[in-house]
């Protein structure tokens, strides 16, 4: 049976309140990466939000297959990028800003796995997460939601590249020249 909006809102405060609680440091730090990621995880919740009622529905439509790729790719890449940073980061303690996660907080340049074809493998799987959860139904609200938080990852990339290079220097800039930053071999 499906619920109506309202009966999962208390779930969209709550979640609300953990992202917000995790962005806490880069809230107050609006020239920081997590700023705009911050917005960007609440486009996708908004998303995420609107789609409940209809998600799984007409499984079979193609937009429905699509949306399941994108989901599927949403899933895994974070799960190997943080695997990868935790594993060849070497968290430094040199890196002690506020505005970083935890995991953020490399000392070392990760240059394997999918870091070896794109430099932000998490924030392609935060787009694959917009788009493919969008695809579940169309909306004006959801068009205008999946473009926003588009647009609020490509801020949150170009900043935090920013943070890269001053942190890395060269080693960084010479990253950037191999790699692209969402997709492998085109964007």
């Amino acid at each position: 049976m499906l619920l109506p909006l309202a009966a999962y809102a208390p779930t969209f405060v709550v979640v609300s309140s953990v992202l917000l609680y995790a962005s806490r440091g880069a809230i107050r730090r609006p020239r920081s990466h997590g700023f705009s990621r911050f917005f960007a995880w609440e486009c996708i919740l908004g998303l995420i939000w609107i789609n409940l009622p209809v998600w799984g529905t007409d499984p079979l439509a193609l937009r429905r297959s699509v949306a399941q790729v994108l989901l599927i790719i949403a899933i895994w890449l974070p799960l190997h990028a943080v695997y990868l940073l935790i594993r060849l980061g070497h968290r430094g303690e040199a890196r002690q800003d506020e505005a970083l996660l935890g995991f953020e907080r490399t000392s070392t340049l990760v240059t394997a796995g999918a870091f070896r074809y794109i430099r932000h493998p998490m924030y392609t799987s935060l787009i694959c997460l917009a788009w493919g959860t969008f695809l579940q139904q169309f909306t004006w609200m959801g068009l205008a939601l999946v473009l926003m938080a588009t647009a609020l990852l490509f801020v949150t990339a170009i900043r935090e590249e920013e943070e890269c290079l001053a942190y890395f220097g060269d080693a960084y800039h010479d990253y950037m020249r191999r790699t692209r930053r969402f997709v492998p071999f085109l964007l």
